[in-house]
């Protein structure tokens, strides 16, 4: 069913209003007014069905969560657990009065991720650029000119060795076999366990051919235990679905081989693969391949990301290229003229007409404008950084292919968001700056203080105010004077 619209109750009349408690010049306050959550309801209201099942939860509220929870680069319990303390988490998800309880579950945010889909919260991502735009932070002409790059979005999994593979496997058709009521012939986990420490302990000095010797007694154990289950299960594994997904992945990893490439790298997330970087502190990443195009010019509120998304199968640099292009035009509604790519694009073939994608390194460049962009290329890696490190792109937790994808997506939106935020306070400095300057000077009558109060404010805070802003500070600090 559509979500339910807030209505007041004679109850409400005793309750305190936000308000009343917050402080309206916060940034988050700020940020809630600059948003357009209609957006939001247009985009996703198709989702639902209008007269079937219970009203669903408002979408300003499940959309703020999320933006707080990648802002803050929180998990969903730690977000939820701070919005019944925090006012202006309140005040940013649409509340009116301060509630003392979470008008959901924690599984809720899942279960709403899941059915909204990566492609539709691209419009997440997308109104963060609108904002950007709409404050002056960045501008429409900036966006013509992308920087893009790939990267890892790692996953929340252990160090794939074989040894503990194995163990695991082990542990969960035990598990499984337990729940399934099939009696073993012999669980082998005080075995498994004690090779497990073997291994560790043998491996990597100088008895690593009895570390050998102990990880085929572990294959060996996992091989005796799953045909023990696939004997005894029978047609009671077509029944029973978990079942049925331990022994096909317990099998796929006993049957896959050295040499293999599509391998199995954690049991309960098999869509992780190994990408090698060439990086020194980390030879392999496990998790998946991502692209990213962010702005290349120095924006004045920073670099902000246009576009991200996964690329499952850990294609050719080359190959994201066109999807990533569009991504950016489709999210922007500015059409990109160049684009600055690094040597990992060599030999892309793509050719758009008045699009210009410049490699890292190429000689004989004569334009000055395109070297000195050329020369911002490497810009993206901070960014890149500070999405790994103040968001949640680094160990995602989110469950399968589409949760890759949509914690790139809300990842994004945080990191332009966190921007945002840093802007409106340096933008409300500047207007306090230019107000207070502007009041203490000398004007023979009110009106040429008026119109010498919005000059002087332009002219402390450059080009970065959006039209009309002056004049409304100017005629806040005369009501004000």
């Amino acid at each position: 069913m559509l979500p339910k619209t807030p209505t007041l109750s004679a109850h409400d009349l005793f309750r305190m209003r936000l308000e009343a408690m917050i402080d309206a010049r916060h940034e988050l306050v700020r940020l809630a007014k600059l948003i357009d959550w209609k957006r939001f309801e247009d985009a996703i209201g198709p989702l639902y069905e209008e007269n079937r099942g219970r009203p669903a939860l408002p979408t300003r509220l499940m959309a703020g969560l999320h933006l707080i929870k990648h802002i803050k680069a929180l998990s969903d319990e730690q977000v939820c657990a701070q919005w019944v303390e925090n006012p202006y988490f309140q005040a940013f998800c649409g509340e009116e009065f301060f509630r003392h309880e979470l008008p959901l579950d924690r599984s809720s945010m899942t279960r709403w991720r899941n059915r909204i889909g990566p492609s539709k919260l691209e419009v997440l991502l997308a109104e963060t650029i609108a904002v950007a735009t709409k404050t002056g932070a960045v501008s429409p002409g900036e966006m013509e000119r992308v920087t893009i790059d790939t990267t890892v979005a790692t996953k929340a999994v252990a160090h794939p060795t074989d040894s503990h593979l194995l163990l695991r496997a082990i542990e969960w058709m035990n598990r499984a076999a337990k729940k399934g009521g099939i009696d073993l012939r012999q669980s082998f986990l005080r075995l498994a366990q004690r090779a497990r420490r073997e291994v560790g302990r043998l491996l990597n000095t100088g008895g690593h051919a009895q570390g050998l010797r102990h990880l085929r007694k572990l294959r060996t154990f996992a091989g005796r235990l799953w045909r023990d289950i696939t004997r005894k299960a029978g047609a009671r594994a077509e029944r029973d679905p978990r079942l049925t997904l331990v022994l096909e992945r317990v099998g796929r990893l006993l049957s896959q081989k050295p040499q293999d490439r599509d391998k199995l790298y954690a049991l309960h997330a098999p869509e992780v693969e190994c990408i090698g970087k060439g990086k020194a502190r980390t030879r392999y990443e496990f998790g998946v391949k991502c692209s990213l195009a962010v702005t290349n010019a120095r924006a004045a509120g920073g670099q902000f990301v246009l576009g991200a998304h996964t690329a499952p199968g850990n294609p050719y640099d080359g190959h994201t290229l066109a999807r990533q292009i569009d991504q950016v035009e489709t999210l922007t509604g500015q059409r990109v003229r160049r684009a600055y790519v690094d040597r990992g694009y060599r030999g892309h073939k793509l050719e758009r007409q008045d699009l210009t994608v410049v490699i890292s390194h190429t000689r004989g460049i004569i334009s000055p404008t395109i070297r000195r962009e050329m020369r911002r290329r490497n810009a993206i890696e901070p960014v890149i950084g500070h999405l790994k490190s103040d968001g949640l792109m680094e160990r995602n937790h989110l469950k399968g292919t589409s949760g890759d994808a949509i914690n790139v997506i809300l990842t994004a939106a945080g990191h332009n968001l966190r921007l945002l935020l840093a802007w409106l306070r340096l933008y409300c400095a500047w207007i306090m700056a230019a107000i207070t300057a502007a009041l203490n000077g000398p004007y023979p009558n009110r009106q040429s203080k008026y119109a010498q109060v919005g000059a002087d404010i332009e002219f402390f805070t450059g080009d970065y105010l959006p039209a009309g802003a002056a004049r409304e500070a100017a005629r806040s600090a005369l009501r004000y004077r």
